[in-house]
């Protein structure tokens, strides 16, 4: 987490970007955050960090009771992917209840930073617990499940395709070394994220955007969301922030799986 929030942060950057103060490029973005100050990488990433032992206790937890239910009950073979694809889908879904507030928190901090340090933001959060305090008080329990269903419709399937790739991957990669061998987690693992994340993407920018805007004033719902932002700056805007998830995928879930 520590190691790949700054790139986090660059991504939701790009991806909240409004039209008319966009970055020029990708090293616009990373030196504007770097002119702020070096802890603006660091924004948002506290409750994530304090949280991400609970959400993934959920996750891995649902997944293997659920891999367990689904082979004990014959509805696939012992090894079956599709068991892994619908465990891991299961697992993603749990953890949501979770997960779905402390990104919300993470979003809006980190898409509050200023392009320019003489940028004056309407409402600048000096940290989470400001943040969560704000949006209780003005939107309630619902606003702290802004962008849910985004959320919802981007977290199973990657899931399930998550713990399907990372299966797959050790198999075949079981050829050439020992299925238990710790490069083969590693492997497998950091490319089995790169793999689950790129392929939600587009569901992950529209996220971003919904949850960056706590207030309403810019969208008012997933579709309204992907429309707006499409009429806006055309279809390269879903595959905004693609290298920082590549880049930031690997190595974090590498750990992960080696871990788990």
């Amino acid at each position: 987490m520590v190691v790949g929030h700054p790139l986090d942060t660059i991504k939701v950057q790009l991806q909240t970007q409004a039209a008319h103060n966009r970055y020029e490029s990708l090293k616009a973005c990373v030196e504007s955050v770097k002119n702020q100050s070096l802890v603006s990488f660091y924004r948002g990433l506290s409750w994530p960090l304090l949280s991400y032992g609970a959400i993934n206790s959920v996750y891995f937890g649902v997944y293997e009771k659920s891999l367990t239910w689904l082979t004990g009950h014959g509805i696939c073979s012992k090894n079956s992917h599709v068991n892994m694809f619908i465990a891991g889908s299961m697992g993603g879904a749990a953890q949501l209840v979770i997960a779905c507030p402390i990104d919300v928190i993470k979003v809006v901090l980190q898409s509050q930073i200023p392009h320019t340090k003489d940028e004056k933001l309407k409402k600048y959060y000096k940290g989470p617990v400001t943040a969560f305090r704000d949006i209780l008080r003005v939107r309630g329990i619902a606003g702290l499940y802004r962008g849910i269903g985004a959320q919802l419709i981007r977290d199973i399937p990657s899931s399930g395709v998550y713990f399907f790739s990372f299966e797959y991957l050790r198999t075949h990669l079981s050829v050439f070394v020992s299925r238990d061998s710790k490069l083969v987690s590693l492997l497998a693992g950091g490319t089995a994220g790169v793999i689950s994340w790129l392929s939600i993407l587009p569901l992950d920018v529209v996220k971003s955007r919904l949850q960056a805007d706590t207030e309403r004033k810019l969208f008012t719902g997933f579709w309204n969301c992907a429309v707006k932002s499409y009429q806006e700056d055309g279809i390269r805007v879903f595959f905004r922030g693609g290298t920082m998830v590549s880049l930031r995928a690997f190595p974090v879930n590498a750990v992960i799986f080696l871990t788990y």
